[in-house]
């Protein structure tokens, strides 16, 4: 991905705030010759275990847990807004119904087993390094659980080390 150059983790200029929350990321994942990805908006990034990490949470029912779960690495991209549209679709389509990567038109790219986009801004490519589902016991607000998890399809969160970041080269 010539397009593009890596940086280190400290080197990041955008708030994880901003990326995560309001710009949106796909995760993508890949077990053999299957890949998929998924928008996801919730998560968050810092120091684990003396490890720069990511965390991010994805539910039961989505296709894209059962390659996370199956690999050992997995990618956020994150794109910029020209590309909301796109990230919406990726939220609404199921992997098990469609190929969303191929219906999308975006470009993918494997890096380390991480499907990546040529497309995005910024890519991490994540070492699984922990998962663990979220509890309901583990909740100390009512509203919390009963709001989010009205289905009772509580989040796997997942931590990975993040082994490398690449950036777009301003044109």
């Amino acid at each position: 991905m010539n397009q593009f150059h890596e940086i280190s983790p400290e080197q990041m200029n955008k708030d994880p705030f901003s990326l995560i929350g309001k710009d949106w990321m796909l995760i993508g994942a890949q077990n053999g010759d299957t890949v998929n990805a998924m928008t996801a908006s919730w998560g968050g990034m810092g120091v684990l275990w003396h490890k720069n990490v990511v965390f991010t949470f994805i539910r039961p029912q989505r296709f894209t847990k059962t390659l996370v779960d199956a690999s050992d690495h997995f990618s956020l991209t994150f794109f910029d807004e020209s590309y909301r549209d796109t990230l919406a679709y990726f939220g609404k389509v199921s992997g098990f119904d469609e190929d969303k990567i191929k219906t999308s038109g975006l470009t993918i790219e494997s890096i380390d087993g991480a499907p990546c986009f040529k497309e995005g801004k910024l890519i991490l490519i994540c070492k699984k390094l922990y998962a663990g589902d979220i509890l309901p016991e583990g909740f100390f607000s009512d509203e919390i659980d009963a709001r989010h998890y009205p289905g009772k399809d509580y989040h796997t969160m997942y931590v990975g080390e993040i082994e490398k970041v690449l950036v777009k080269n301003e044109a």
